[in-house]
């Protein structure tokens, strides 16, 4: 159940009344277990009470003004009359109070409707692919995988990682700590310079901005929670980040705000069990540079940030020179409040395939709504504001690529160009003994 709070208003319930067929097969092809037609039925019986008790109210006001006009026996049995009036507005009261909450509940799981050039699919198997970036390279020497080339080098330690927090866990030694410190320094240089203003944000949020950026409920069973004080570890900094101005009115004249920040993410991975279990392409624990745009409500500007938000990654991606695809996510992968999602996909030599390292989304208003996020525009009506977000970079699973594809014959890995100068000018990653 949502909380006290942000969060105070879901997809506008006008919509679904409207087009109730259209709500149902939005819930099928994006795999959302929301009962619309349960929805509708509460919500009929809620608009019946809450009509009953209005007009129970306007009686109740009318009598009191008579009372006041009455004398003796008449009198007398205005008042008794009231006392049963009284005692019905406390049963209606009391309905409101059952119902609301459970039409709260079931409008919660309500999924945004997704944009006409979202392909329809069961799954990211059905993704579209829209281009490909860059040559898959061939060398002339047999592969090692990422925690092959780690162990050689010392600088991944994955059973370690396990020893200290269980399975999907890892440490990263020497280089492979600059390594990874390095793409994500990149990637806020790169961002800072677009002009995005950079946060520092709560990880250890509270429940009510997870359900107002639309992890929770549905993805509640991914959250690491602390139940004694009623907050949850943020599996990414877009929850702090887009919920940063929730319940305030910005001006028209400040959107768009262009937020970026690195955090550590936290995920359960709940229901990926023995579901790229190897190395580090699915951990409980990483770092990651988001990108976070609020915006005002107006489709062909939020068409443009997406693009923009996704441009701002790709170039990321080019200048670590990593061949990638960007693909068209369909309705089966779509998030419940996703409108869209593009996601770039870079090749890694280990899984034969390309394997996702970004995600750029929209979300419309649906993010907004629920956060209580408006703005005032030159009009002067209220509106609720547009948010977009995408990954700049995240880390450990770029490495995957970043050491496969960089590796050379003698298990060494070259120092892409562009990270050289976050790494003290270290060319190229060998062992201790390729050293001496």
């Amino acid at each position: 159940m949502l909380t006290e709070g942000l969060g105070t208003v879901v997809i506008d319930i006008k919509l679904i009344r409207a087009e109730p067929e259209r709500f149902v097969e939005v819930a099928r092809v994006k795999n959302i277990d929301a009962d619309i037609p349960a929805l509708l039925a509460a919500d009929a019986k809620l608009l019946n009470v809450q009509r009953q008790l209005q007009e129970a109210r306007t009686r109740q006001n009318e009598a009191g003004r008579q009372i006041a006009r009455l004398k003796g026996a008449e009198k007398a049995e205005a008042v008794a009359a009231m006392k049963t009036l009284k005692s019905r507005l406390r049963e209606l009261e009391d309905q409101v109070d059952q119902l609301d909450p459970k039409v709260r509940e079931l409008m919660l799981l309500v999924p945004q409707p997704p944009a006409p050039g979202v392909p329809v699919g069961k799954d990211d198997t059905e993704n579209v692919e829209l281009r490909k970036v860059g040559e898959i390279p061939e060398f002339d020497f047999e592969l090692k995988d990422h925690v092959q080339l780690g162990e050689a080098l010392d600088i991944i330690d994955i059973p370690r990682g396990v020893k200290l927090a269980g399975t999907r866990n890892f440490a990263l030694k020497g280089p492979g700590a600059l390594l990874h410190q390095a793409v994500l320094k990149l990637a806020v240089d790169r961002m800072i310079a677009k002009g995005y203003q950079m946060l520092t944000v709560p990880m250890l949020v509270k429940e009510e901005v997870m359900y107002g950026t639309g992890f929770f409920p549905i993805g509640r069973d991914q959250t690491y929670l602390t139940e004694r004080d009623n907050l949850g570890l943020a599996g990414t900094a877009e929850v702090s980040l887009t919920a940063y101005h929730g319940d305030e009115i910005l001006d028209v004249a400040d959107l768009p705000q262009r937020y970026v920040a690195v955090s550590t993410c936290f995920r359960r991975e709940a229901g990926a069990a023995g579901k790229d279990t190897y190395g580090l392409y699915r951990v409980h624990y990483f770092d990651k540079v988001e990108q976070v745009i609020i915006s005002e409500n107006d489709e062909q500007a939020s068409l443009a940030y997406h693009q923009e938000i996704l441009a701002n990654a790709e170039e990321v991606v080019q200048a670590l020179e990593l061949p990638y695809r960007v693909v068209n996510v369909c309705t089966g992968d779509l998030g419940q409040g996703q409108v869209q999602k593009f996601d770039i996909e870079t090749w890694m030599p280990s899984r034969n395939s390309y394997g996702e390292t970004h995600s750029a989304s929209r979300f419309h208003d649906f993010q907004a709504r629920r956060l209580n996020m408006r703005y005032q525009d030159d009009r002067g009506r209220l509106r609720f504001c547009h948010t977009l977000n995408n990954t700049v970079i995240a880390s450990p699973r770029i490495l995957i690529p970043l050491l496969e594809l960089y590796q050379n014959a003698d298990s060494s890995v070259t120092v892409p160009k562009v990270l050289r100068p976050y790494m003290n000018g270290l060319k190229k990653i060998a062992s201790k003994v390729q050293a001496t």
